[in-house]
């Protein structure tokens, strides 16, 4: 079983906010594929980072949607991280996975 996230910005490159429409397709999309979801949207998570020393630290305000697959899928994972990626209007977003064992 793997566990994957996908961390979602709340705003786009020029820093106006995504409308509620692309995170309720993306809800759809999980329940639809893999029969539910698990989405951590109520205080979103806040993401810094620098690209190099000395660089600017980013910011990013974030919601995790995160689903339990039986099967990682890398190649259909790789093209909807894609996707998602224009959908945001996201130079780059992450979609990770780990292994976990249900108890």
């Amino acid at each position: 079983m793997h566990l994957v996230q996908l961390l979602l910005p709340l705003y786009g490159q020029d820093g106006a906010r995504l409308t509620p429409t692309l995170f309720a397709a993306v809800r759809a999309e999980m329940v639809e594929r893999f029969g539910g979801l698990t989405a951590y949207s109520r205080a979103p998570a806040s993401g810094l980072w620098a690209q190099g020393e000395g660089e600017r630290v980013e910011h990013d305000d974030v919601v995790v949607y995160e689903v339990m697959v039986p099967r990682l899928e890398r190649a259909w994972w790789k093209t909807y991280r894609e996707e998602l990626t224009a959908r945001f209007r996201q130079k780059e977003l992450v979609v990770r996975a780990q292994r976990i064992e249900t108890l």
